[in-house]
């Protein structure tokens, strides 16, 4: 299976697409827990059904550590003891970021107490920034078709 489009081959978007990849580095580098990073990066793909993305994050959060258990569970974080406070409101967030359109008022109040009450606003920052990055990069990767299974850790890095 091959992608439909390679967006960095094409002249006019291969230069835009280097600054947005740059965006995803730069954020690897927030003060946002890496784990958490990851976490997120994980549920915003698996709800946009984003299979390129799920394979790159569930393999480089394995690979810094992430254990199986907490990788199985994300699509289930509300029921599962193994995630801590700060990610489940991180994961929240990132539900409701990424559902949008679901919701009449986007992100409610309560979410985002609940994110703020375990990160400061830099990491708020980090984290907002984090969700959208990893929105735009799913529906790239849907558009385009993106096959996924064959990326290795570090890969995009």
């Amino acid at each position: 299976m091959d992608a439909r489009l390679n967006y960095f081959a094409a002249p006019t978007t291969g230069k835009a697409l280097k600054h947005f990849m740059a965006v995803g580095r730069e954020l690897k580098q927030s003060p946002l827990p890496a784990t958490t990073q990851e976490l997120v990066a994980l549920r915003v793909s698996q709800i946009n059904g984003c299979a390129v993305c799920i394979d790159m994050h569930t393999k480089d959060a394995a690979a810094a550590g992430e254990s199986q258990v907490r990788l199985h569970l994300v699509a289930a974080w509300r029921e599962a003891t193994v995630f801590t406070e700060a990610e489940r409101a991180a994961l929240e967030l990132a539900e409701q970021g990424t559902r949008v359109a679901d919701a009449a008022t986007g992100v409610s109040d309560e979410v985002w107490a609940r994110a703020a009450k375990h990160y400061d606003e830099d990491q708020l920052a980090a984290l907002v920034l984090l969700i959208s990055f990893m929105n735009t990069a799913n529906r790239l990767n849907i558009i385009a078709q993106q096959p996924a299974g064959d990326y290795q850790v570090g890969q995009y890095h």
